[in-house]
């Protein structure tokens, strides 16, 4: 008590009550400031080690994709324009682009030549992929059609009949790999990680002119997907929880 009364002093006049509570206050503002600050350095340094980990994770993404990319080319561009194919390198879609050769019009029926086509590609495919296979998070078999129907059918319903034809399409597609050889050597990955996904015509092939490129529009991809993507969203997750 002595100590105390030697620093803050002794009386009991007004003015000195008054001089303890204000140094009372500032005190604890200084005390208050001071765990803000180290909140504010915390949550800063926490924010940083976030942000280096969603580089990271960009980083490898972009070499990831160009690996992939150039094991593909590896791989088919010596039967790209007999396929009538071709590799986007930012999507990792191989695009098979001619409708004469996948279906009979209006039909989910394979034609003989891309059954031919499928049955030299998707082995080839699965062996490319395999060193990536802790990368990739999903493989889509996707079908586009154009936006046409028959003169009697509106806009919306065409739309949604080209919808049923693209998922129609792609699920044939996907049960006619499902029965060869190489799916069943591996079925468990193929059923995690093949999926058949059909877009109808929402997402068009365009002219030099802007306008729809109906042929090319009529087309099945092979896309895809890392993993990428939802290691950011698990990082960013962490941050909000």
């Amino acid at each position: 008590m002595s100590r105390l009364n030697t620093i803050f002093g002794q009386g009991s006049s007004a003015g000195n009550e008054e001089e303890h509570h204000w140094l009372s206050v500032s005190d604890l503002m200084a005390g208050l400031m001071m765990v803000f600050l180290l909140i504010s350095i915390a949550l800063m340094r926490h924010a940083l080690e976030q942000r280096d980990r969603v580089t990271e994770v960009a980083e490898a993404y972009q070499e990831t994709q160009v690996a992939i990319y150039q094991a593909l080319m590896d791989e088919f561009s010596d039967d790209l324009e007999t396929w009538q194919a071709e590799i986007n390198a930012d999507t990792l879609a191989l695009t098979f682009q001619s409708p004469k050769v996948l279906f009979t019009t209006g039909s989910a029926q394979l034609r003989p030549r891309f059954e031919g086509i499928l049955n030299d590609f998707y082995p080839r495919y699965l062996d490319v992929l395999t060193p990536f296979r802790e990368a990739i998070d999903e493989i889509r078999i996707e079908g586009h059609t154009s936006s046409r129907w028959n003169s009697s059918v509106g806009e919306d319903e065409a739309y949604f009949r080209n919808m049923k034809l693209s998922q129609d399409r792609t699920r044939s597609v996907l049960s006619y790999l499902y029965q060869l050889p190489e799916t069943q050597l591996q079925k468990s990955w193929v059923k995690q990680t093949i999926a058949a996904v059909g877009f109808s015509s929402s997402h068009l092939v365009l002219n030099d002119l802007g306008q729809e490129d109906h042929d090319r529009s009529r087309r099945v991809s092979f896309r895809i997907l890392t993993n990428a993507e939802s290691q950011i969203r698990e990082i960013l997750s962490e941050v909000d929880s």
